[in-house]
């Protein structure tokens, strides 16, 4: 799924659910914070979740966390 296929909605919800997951480790030193958002994403979240995500972020992710953007490199991409 494309960035311009994503609802409002659900973008809002996918960035509030990967924001939360950001809140939580974001006092951690930033490289090991990262590694445990996308660990975390990459056990917990659906193919489609991440899929969605990553179309997110590479859309510019401006409504993400920036923990979450510097993640994205390590969420694993699902197989198309």
């Amino acid at each position: 799924m494309d960035d311009a296929t994503i609802s409002p909605h659900y973008r809002r919800k996918l960035a509030r659910m990967a924001g939360q997951i950001a809140e939580f480790f974001k006092a951690w030193p930033p490289e090991k914070a990262t590694t445990a958002i996308a660990d975390h994403i990459n056990q917990f979240w659906s193919p489609r979740m991440r899929a969605d995500l990553l179309a997110l972020v590479a859309a510019g992710g401006d409504d993400l966390h920036p923990l979450v953007v510097q993640a994205a490199a390590r969420v694993r991409k699902p197989a198309t």
